[in-house]
């Protein structure tokens, strides 16, 4: 049997329909946290949606887990310890370890600021990754059906 699992988040114009959070208290319209629903061992992962004007509301900070915020849809800002970053779709925010972060949807988008977070802990990943392994006498699975 193969390690691989399938869930379907739907099109970023359903994310805003979707309700949840890493517990009761912290659950929101906006988010579904997908390391929930899939076995994942060393990075997690939401889907977000907030509409115009909309914001987090807190500020938070991890002392284990490393964020990446890729932004896809709208325009936002987020406020990263004393910095105010735009964001808007192709914005990518690496946020480390002990760094306050918080974000909003601007008054002013013309939607839904959309993004997905992705987190991870462990050890360091190496730039290249070295635990690769090419397989180019392996056959391609899809046929070239047009």
């Amino acid at each position: 049997m193969s390690d691989y699992e399938v869930t379907r988040i739907g099109g970023m114009d359903q994310w805003r329909d979707n309700f949840g959070g890493f517990d009761e208290s912290r659950a929101r319209d906006g988010r579904r946290v997908v390391d929930h629903e899939l076995t994942m061992q060393y990075i997690g992962m939401t889907a977000n949606a907030l509409v115009p004007g909309e914001e987090a509301g807190y500020w938070h900070t991890h002392s284990r887990v490393e964020e990446l915020y890729v932004f896809l849809d709208g325009l936002g800002q987020m406020g990263v310890d004393d910095d105010v970053v735009d964001v808007e779709a192709g914005t990518v925010v690496r946020v480390g370890q002990g760094v306050y972060r918080t974000w909003r949807a601007r008054p002013d988008s013309p939607g839904e600021l959309r993004w997905l977070c992705i987190r991870a802990g462990g050890e360091q990943l190496p730039h290249m990754p070295d635990d690769s392994a090419r397989a180019p006498e392996r056959p391609m699975p899809w046929s070239d059906e047009s």
